[in-house]
């Protein structure tokens, strides 16, 4: 089987560090005496040369050579690219047309 190289699509679960993503492909297991499907996920840690691949994106990898210890997949695409918010802690908790620094209350008065 020369030339045939196998891919995996997954979803991105980490992208902080450089060159590197880690990647959940989520497959069925079946149980041995029950004979129920249980979910189970792989971690696959891929090598993505231009840092285009974000955390929830869908993506296609493939097999390639060791790239280091423990990379010996690549990205080939992403299928589905996810925006996610970026919304900081403090500012989930502050109403709409408060600043961070503004601490006094008009109730108050």
């Amino acid at each position: 089987m020369a030339g045939t190289r196998r891919t995996q699509l997954g979803t991105v679960l980490s992208d902080k560090n450089d060159q590197t993503i880690v990647v959940g492909v989520s497959w069925l297991q079946r149980h041995r005496l029950y004979k129920k499907n249980r979910r189970r996920l792989t971690r696959l840690v891929a090598h993505d040369p231009k840092n285009s691949a974000s955390t929830g994106d869908r993506v296609l990898l493939e097999e390639s050579r060791p790239v280091s210890r423990t990379k010996r997949w690549r990205l080939v695409e992403i299928v589905e690219k996810i925006d996610v918010a970026e919304v900081q802690p403090a500012e989930i908790d502050r109403m709409p047309g408060e600043t961070l620094g503004d601490n006094n209350n008009s109730d108050e008065e």
